[in-house]
């Protein structure tokens, strides 16, 4: 049976499956960009928890990242679309079906990046924090 953590991150991580980019968890990045851009979910730290005792419960801000890149000659609107469509599904379902308590995303510090004999690539690392808790720090 999953923990509440890996629950939460697959959660996550089909709600970006759902948007037009490829979305991947834990990859490196492959070769080539998609058309549609690419994201790719990292786990994250889930932090130091915040402790009750009665009853006993873990609460978390697990801080996990979603790194967006585009390629292309459009690469400023492909983004903004691409950041958008993230913010709108996290906006449309902050709990990922009741998984967590909140879910909420960081504004992008987009960079350019040149590629040798290819388009540039536009990336930027998207913070979101999961809010969630646990009866026990491995559960």
């Amino acid at each position: 049976m999953p923990t509440t953590r890996e629950t939460i991150l697959t959660a996550l991580h089909n709600l970006l499956q759902m948007l037009t980019a490829t979305a991947l968890r834990g990859e490196v990045l492959p070769e080539r960009v998609p058309a549609a851009g690419l994201l790719i979910l990292r786990d994250g730290e889930p932090g130091e928890p915040e402790v009750t005792l009665s009853p006993l419960c873990y609460h978390y801000q697990h801080r996990s990242e979603i790194e967006a890149v585009v390629q292309g000659t459009d690469r400023d609107t492909a983004f903004d679309t691409l950041s958008a469509s993230i913010g709108a599904a996290i906006a449309a379902d902050r709990t990922l079906g009741g998984l967590c308590d909140w879910i909420e995303a960081e504004a992008p510090r987009p960079v350019d990046l040149p590629v040798e004999g290819a388009a540039s690539l536009k990336a930027a690392v998207i913070p979101v924090v999961l809010h969630y808790s646990t009866s026990d720090p491995l559960a």
